[in-house]
């Protein structure tokens, strides 16, 4: 099949292939932010992507439902599907990307108040530059640790369950 009518006749996943993707990246954004804005704005932006990822969980969840019918172990496969898909999304999405850019901000203001003399408005600025700036460069990393992680730990266990049936 020619690669163009491959990509056409895929069904369209409204979590991973739109722009809703984006919304998991929302406390990215928040915490990119926080020198700049008051903290709500930021608890804000994690229910933002905490929706998103229940979103993901529950729409992977209806699709495993359907995908396996009336077949027996539905059930199991269903919540495989949703848990899955929701520890994932909470590790890559909210967690440690969230946590990350946390980190690089605080070391960023921190590091421009202790070696330059700009003004802790220019710092603050700064800070949230580098840290919407880092956002790119980690989603690929933690994305692949996170399935790493997965399919060292809980990934197996379902794996085991799926021998034994």
């Amino acid at each position: 099949m020619d690669p163009i009518e491959e990509k056409t006749s895929k069904t369209v996943d409204i979590y991973r292939d739109t722009w809703v993707r984006f919304l998991g990246y929302a406390n990215e954004v928040g915490e990119a932010f926080r020198a700049l804005v008051p903290k709500s704005f930021v608890w804000g932006s994690y229910a933002v992507a905490t929706v998103y990822v229940t979103a993901d969980a529950v729409d992977k969840g209806k699709k495993a439902a359907v995908a396996h019918g009336d077949n027996p172990g539905k059930t199991t496969r269903v919540a495989v599907a949703v848990v899955d898909t929701f520890v994932w999304q909470a590790l890559a999405s909210v967690i440690i990307p969230g946590f990350t850019i946390n980190r690089v901000c605080a070391a960023s203001l921190h590091l421009l108040g202790k070696t330059t003399k700009l003004p802790l408005p220019v710092r603050k600025w700064t800070t949230t530059a580098i840290g919407l700036s880092t956002i790119p460069f980690i989603i690929s990393p933690i994305d692949r640790g996170v399935d790493y992680l997965l399919d060292a730990s809980i990934r197996k266990v379902y794996n085991e369950e799926e021998k034994h049936k």
